[in-house]
């Protein structure tokens, strides 16, 4: 049962598997809401720009059916004619037009964003296969596909005969009236039309748009070991994480050993904590160049003596420098001067190496603040 409950798709799609469907073309999609857009942006510019446009193509109408007997016989004049009306028009609908692009371009928005995708349209013979069509239109989602392009059909097209019935008088008067009259009675009825259709679309729209972005996050599920795999890719594998991490290790203890010859002192336990410092000029504190315990503190020890750094046993002071200051930072201000005392004996047995006199003792008792000190010295 558990190996059936993870191969079931179960798990919500992931950021990751989202990405991939949309590289490779995968986006929801909606045609209703494409046609809902351009037909809401028709029936608005209709709306604000109808009445010029119904003035325009009156006048084109009227100098259209007004013919000089006299220019029938040249074809040339009415060539020019025609060629002049037809620009007329398609200014007079440049408007329309140039909104119903728009709305076209913007449309994608309302359910994402543009999207291009390379593997979307390189070539695939596969698509080409008759059967793998048939296998999509025999489905339930051709099914589907069927069901709600009936129900759209038949609720547009019942909203459209419900106008025309609602409004058959008018439109039968059509016939009887001027051009002055009749063009701006038919772009009322035009409008009027308009805005029941996109009243019906945009019910089809508020079930659509719901449901293709459910199938959309359906299709993408994932399995249990499918967002295992994508976790581990993700992530790395633990093994290989761990073996990153000995490394790393390594080469901050390698770079830390290396640190350690140009040392001005080594601070030790005597024997379990061992911490490197250095101040040079320019400094606004002490730096901790090493620090470790156990072999680490004795390999911080080996490598001083073999390169003539001065040491120090102050266990109190070692251990909280251990345990408070971090590697390549100034050492905390509560230990200034502790460490101070210690660099002092260290400036005193560097001038002792090089004028000779009394030998400086090392100081006894360092101290230490008691908030810094580990239990185990501090009661010790």
């Amino acid at each position: 049962m558990a190996e059936e409950s993870d191969l079931e798709k179960t798990e919500p799609a992931s950021s990751r598997r989202i990405e991939q469907a949309r590289e490779e073309g995968q986006v929801p999609r909606s045609r209703e809401i494409g046609a809902f857009v351009i037909l809401l942006v028709s029936a608005s510019t209709f709306w604000f720009v109808g009445p010029w446009m119904v003035q325009r193509m009156a006048l084109i109408m009227r100098t259209g059916l007004s013919i000089d007997p006299l220019q029938l016989s040249d074809s040339h004049v009415m060539l020019n004619r025609f060629a002049g009306l037809s620009y007329d028009a398609l200014l007079s609908f440049a408007p329309l037009l140039l909104a119903l692009v728009v709305a076209a371009l913007l449309s994608p928005f309302f359910l994402g964003s543009w999207n291009f995708a390379l593997k979307a349209v390189t070539p695939d013979l596969g698509r080409l296969n008759p059967l793998s069509g048939l296998s999509r239109i025999i489905s339930w989602g051709g099914l589907a596909e069927l069901v709600k392009a009936v129900c759209k059909a038949l609720l547009v097209g019942g909203v459209a005969f419900w106008v025309m019935w609602s409004e058959r008088a008018d439109i039968f008067s059509l016939f009887g009236q001027t051009i002055e009259v009749g063009m701006p009675s038919a772009g009322h009825l035009m409008g009027y039309s308009f805005l029941m259709v996109v009243a019906a679309m945009f019910l089809i729209v508020a079930i659509d748009v719901p449901f293709q972005l459910w199938q959309y996050h359906d299709k993408l599920k994932m399995t249990r070991e499918e967002v295992k795999q994508e976790s581990k890719e993700m992530e790395g594998n633990p093994e290989v994480r761990g073996r990153v991490r000995q490394l790393q290790r390594e080469a901050a203890r390698k770079r830390m050993m290396g640190a350690v010859p140009t040392a001005d002192v080594i601070v030790t336990n005597p024997t379990h904590f061992a911490v490197a410092l250095a101040y040079k000029s320019g400094m606004a504190a002490p730096k901790v160049l090493a620090k470790g315990v156990g072999e680490i503190a004795l390999k911080i020890r080996e490598i001083g003596a073999a390169h003539g750094v001065p040491m120090l046993e102050a266990p109190p002071l070692a251990r909280a420098l251990y345990r408070h200051a971090d590697l390549d930072q100034e050492i905390p201000s509560a230990l200034y001067a502790a460490v101070a005392e210690v660099l002092a004996y260290v400036y005193q047995l560097s001038n002792w190496r090089k004028a000779g006199g009394h030998y400086p003792l090392p100081p006894r008792e360092i101290v230490v603040p008691a908030e810094l000190v580990p239990a185990e010295v501090a009661h010790g």
